[in-house]
């Protein structure tokens, strides 16, 4: 049975990792959220001071996570997309908040400064959808907002029934 692969992306905060997890439990397939698997697996190529973070060996990231993806039926949370190779995914979510829903769960989070400028000014400037539209095909890249739990619903049921339908299609 195929099953596809789904890259839920966007700016830290807008709720990537609660769709994923609940995306995963309820088709069945299986979740990996990026920077666990970095962390677990110390895929950093260094540390970036001005950010406060480590920074991603996307290459050692991609030959880490190859084989599960060929294999399909996975869900990919990260808030970038452009290293990953086009045809690892089938469709591509890229999630979007209000800034001052944004600006509280950064601050709640512990941005101060010019980290949490900065990602209130990538979500103003739409650059992961950006990023997304030029990584992939246009047709497979969907924007969704994610403020409220109404559009976490709203968003579960319109990807259910997108992965229902590769299914039935592609099986």
């Amino acid at each position: 049975m195929r099953r596809p692969n789904v890259l839920i992306t966007g700016t830290p905060g807008v709720g990537k990792t609660t769709l994923g997890k609940e995306l995963a439990s309820r088709a069945g397939l299986n979740y990996v959220n990026v920077g666990d698997l970095a962390k677990e697996g110390e895929l950093y190529e260094g540390f970036d001071e001005e950010y406060d973070c480590p920074i991603l060996d996307e290459d050692r990231v991609i030959d880490e996570l190859e084989d599960r993806m060929s294999d399909g039926g996975m869900i990919v949370d990260y808030h970038g997309c452009d290293f990953f190779p086009e045809r690892w995914f089938h469709i591509v979510f890229v999630l979007r908040t209000e800034n001052s829903f944004l600006y509280d769960r950064l601050e709640s989070r512990g941005y101060t400064g010019k980290k949490l400028q900065d990602n209130i000014q990538c979500e103003i400037f739409q650059t992961l959808y950006e990023e997304a539209v030029l990584s992939y095909r246009k047709e497979i890249v969907h924007q969704l907002p994610s403020n409220t739990p109404e559009d976490l619903e709203r968003n579960l049921d319109q990807i259910m029934q997108w992965i229902e339908q590769w299914m039935k299609d592609n099986n």
